[in-house]
């Protein structure tokens, strides 16, 4: 009976969300003149971030530029946070020709934007509570999902792609319900569509997606609803948005923390910061027009250095997921459980050669490196049972992380019913604006709204609007599916086995990896694979080569062991044993790379030995009081 009244929702409701899309789609979401001074201006900026031969500058050369920024010559943003909207905001600051600096105090991407359930979300179940509450709001929250999930896999297209994802169902009631509903979805959609969603029948679902179960709560499986959504490789998609910005001219420097801010006596307004380089201890002071607080969960420490007594903006919530092996799901499509026993969505996706599965939603404390609780692990896990036809075993769980998201409300509202998935700008202090909330796929008009914010709280005269949404990342300029086959026929890995160089086959797997991991620098990686005798893999069953930690080194930024095993490449959230495992010889490779004594080596060992505790694998799946001990 429910069903049917949401069904009957769900019809009234189709004519306002095709109106109000039609009139999205005449209109576009901006125009020209907000977009940039011209073709000029764009081709300048483009040119140089695809340029094959661009050089990364050193993160010496990025301290000294952030150390000349003084009083007299300040820059014009200094944007704190290394995560996806920070870094997003120095892309965009920075082509707009502002002069910008970037400070993180762990890596970029170390936080929550490393941490996601990697989907490029369009939106789909903001459109649910659109139709049944009529709320017009939510579906413009849906226009700019779309649009903005449509702009991520253009500017980065070697790291995202379209995922089909399928909705099992085991009441007919719920294959007309999701049927109406994803079609309503691609009616939104419109050009910003990946692809169109359709009814598979439960032969055929099966045959897709061969774990999925028959039958489930007494019920058998009526068949499955498929839509597409986006993918990506967010940890580094975010350090492509880092190093896009430094080659675009910004100073960005990791491991650099800020400890304080400067004030200007007269007018009491932010004008700098006082950092703390963490990995010298040096301290210096950088000078800018704006400073941008894109600390994520941590933005409140950041507004309590300008003022102790601020009002709190952010609500944590903990997102945990779990790794599984790939025989889970197949390699091209997803599964989606709209609502499990107590309400929750859960997904079970491929991702780079392995499962992913989560999320859960529940309160948390703000921590560094938050841990993942065994009872979530054990939810995720009981979910996914209900709805496939093999064991699901905790001793399958190859990883399992929690990340934090930064829930926003805006502190000038009089109460907390506004906390919000959508993303919150404000100034509350003089000279320091702040930009938190939102979501991964939105990250790019979070950064736009952030400088937009900044330009007028410094009144800065930038050369040139926004140019983002026409901007590819480092890496994704000229690249094609097919790049890979150029690696593979070209290269070879030559490799040290017991003493002697041998030459290996540079084969498919690892060809594709690198050719979507770098994008058109692939090549570059390639050539110290083959070159300097890199080639090796680092973890069995892996196609991550030894050449990578030598080229993140000298080209992302990659200054410790889990800068490599975490973000720069995925290893330890793929697998925590292999990445454990690969650890000797990665800080070997780097140790040669930032010339590394042997006690600053035993230091990284044990700092990565304690950063992959806590990911939570089935190898130390020992529990005292549902934790891990």
């Amino acid at each position: 009976m429910a069903t049917a009244i949401r069904l009957r929702r769900l019809g009234a409701a189709a004519a306002v969300a095709t109106a109000a899309s039609g009139a999205f789609l005449i209109q576009p979401s901006y125009s020209d003149s907000d977009r940039g001074s011209g073709p000029a201006s764009i081709a300048a900026v483009r040119q140089r971030i695809s340029d094959r031969n661009a050089v990364v500058p050193s993160r010496a050369a990025q301290e000294c530029a952030l150390i000349a920024a003084t009083d007299e010559n300040p820059l014009d943003i200094l944007v704190v946070g290394g995560g996806a909207t920070g870094s997003g905001v120095a892309f965009d600051a920075v082509t707009r020709g502002l002069r910008v600096g970037l400070v993180e105090r762990e890596d970029f991407s170390s936080g929550t934007s490393s941490r996601s359930t990697k989907l490029i979300h369009g939106g789909v179940r903001y459109l649910e509570k659109a139709v049944f509450n009529l709320d017009y709001g939510q579906l413009k929250l849906v226009f700019h999902a779309l649009e903005e999930r449509k702009q991520v896999i253009e500017n980065a297209p070697h790291l995202c792609h379209a995922l089909p994802c399928m909705t099992p169902c085991f009441d007919w009631f719920e294959v007309v319900y999701y049927w109406m509903g994803l079609k309503m979805y691609d009616l939104v959609a419109g050009l910003r569509l990946l692809h169109v969603s359709r009814y598979y029948s439960a032969q055929e679902s099966v045959e897709l997606f061969p774990t999925l179960a028959r039958k489930g709560n007494n019920k058998s499986l009526k068949g499955t609803v498929v839509y597409y959504d986006g993918q990506m490789n967010d940890a580094r998609l975010n350090v492509g948005l880092a190093c896009s910005a430094a080659v675009a001219g910004a100073a960005v420097l990791n491991h650099a923390e800020v400890v304080s801010f400067l004030k200007d006596e007269a007018s009491n307004r932010t004008i700098g910061a006082r950092i703390r380089d963490n990995l010298s201890g040096k301290e210096f002071d950088t000078y800018a027009k704006v400073v941008v607080n894109a600390a994520g969960p941590f933005c409140d420490s950041v507004r309590k250095l300008a003022d102790k007594d601020v009002k709190p903006m952010i609500c944590p919530s903990s997102g945990v997921h779990i790794v599984l092996p790939d025989y889970y799901s197949p390699e091209g499509m997803g599964l989606i459980v709209p609502k499990t026993k107590d309400g929750r969505v859960v997904f079970m996706l491929p991702w780079l050669g392995r499962t992913i599965a989560g999320t859960t939603d529940s309160n948390t404390p703000i921590t560094l490196l938050p841990e993942p609780h065994e009872d979530e692990i054990q939810f995720i896990l009981d979910a996914i049972c209900d709805y496939l036809n093999v064991k699901v075993r905790r001793t399958d769980v190859l990883s399992a992380w929690s990340g934090i998201r930064p829930l926003a409300t805006d502190p000038s509202a009089k109460n907390t019913e506004s906390i919000s998935r959508d993303h919150v700008v404000c100034e509350d202090y003089p000279g320091l604006v702040t930009i938190t909330g939102g979501k991964w796929t939105t990250y790019r008009g979070m950064a736009e709204d952030a400088v937009n914010a900044a330009i007028k709280s410094g009144r800065l005269t930038p050369q040139n609007g926004c140019l983002t949404s026409k901007l590819q990342i480092v890496g994704g300029d000229g690249w094609d599916p097919a790049s890979f086959t150029v690696i593979a026929q070209q290269y070879t890995r030559m490799k040290k086995s017991h003493g002697k160089v041998v030459p290996g086959v540079m084969d498919t797997a690892a060809a594709k990896h690198l050719s979507h991991a770098y994008g058109t620098w692939a090549e570059r990686v390639a050539a110290i694979a083959q070159n300097e005798n890199l080639g090796k893999r680092l973890a069995h069953g892996y196609p991550i080569l030894e050449a990578e930690v030598a080229y993140c080194a000298r080209n992302e930024y990659c200054e410790s062991a889990i800068d490599f095993i975490a973000r720069r490449s995925r290893l330890a959230f793929l697998d925590t044993d292999a990445a454990s495992r690969a650890l000797p010889r990665v800080i070997e490779i780097l140790a040669s790379e930032h010339s590394w004594d042997d006690s600053r080596q035993k230091y990284e060992l044990q700092k990565a030995k304690e950063f992959l505790e806590t990911f939570k694998s089935s190898r130390n799946a020992q529990f005292h009081d549902g934790k891990h001990v």
